[in-house]
């Protein structure tokens, strides 16, 4: 196990995503940001796509954190080219710190390259760091208020994920009232109840991100 580690520098504000978009799209490569608190399941998530769409897509993964590298070499056991991106102190990742990794990539052996933002529900929502979709991930333990008191990080997403779905039995969480919240501030959103432990509606995403990157 050898896996790189980029740190993120604090000067790092540079506003480059369109460069990122012409580099992909130049490359044919589909970039998904995916967004959500500590502890929501974004790894979890990740890899369970992988394990899906690596029959047909070569895939590479861009892992945030404040520190450590514990979730990429989760990744790094699957076989699949990652970067650790450590952001100290920052709350988001910096299109400039994605711009820079992109090198660290064979470019020209990659279909999919996944980012697993920083676990937070307002920083990332806020920065275009050039990708193709965006993912929300909002696990059924974190409660059913949090689109009402986060509301950007659902407004922008492209995919809403209520994830580790199998635990609803034993929350108090309302799925309509989520719905409802979501439907108010983003005109069409996509929800997938996910469950990665059991594979609930994983295949219905993944069959999701396949038609997207169809018609990009």
């Amino acid at each position: 196990m050898n896996i790189r580690v980029v740190h993120q520098g604090i000067d790092y504000t540079e506003e480059c995503a369109d460069e990122i978009k012409d580099i992909l799209k130049e490359k044919k490569i589909y970039l998904i940001n995916v967004m959500g608190s500590p502890g929501t399941g974004k790894t979890s998530l990740i890899i369970g796509l992988i394990e899906k769409l690596r029959e047909k897509y070569k895939i590479a993964v861009i892992e945030g954190d404040i520190a450590g590298q514990v979730d990429a070499e989760k990744i790094d056991k699957l076989g699949i080219a990652v970067v650790q991106l450590n952001l100290g102190g920052a709350c988001h990742i910096a299109p400039l710190s994605i711009k820079e990794i992109l090198d660290y990539f064979d470019l020209d052996d990659i279909d999919i390259i996944f980012v697993e933002n920083i676990g937070n529900l307002i920083c990332p929502a806020e920065f275009d760091i050039g990708e193709n979709l965006k993912i929300a991930v909002l696990s059924i333990p974190e409660g059913d208020d949090k689109v009402e008191k986060y509301p950007l990080l659902f407004a922008e997403s492209d995919v809403l994920v209520l994830n580790k779905y199998d635990m609803m039995e034993y929350f108090d969480f309302n799925d309509e009232k989520v719905v409802e919240d979501t439907m108010s501030i983003n005109k069409n959103p996509n929800i997938f109840r996910i469950s990665t432990r059991t594979g609930r509606e994983v295949e219905s995403l993944v069959n999701f991100i396949d038609k997207k990157i169809k018609d990009n």
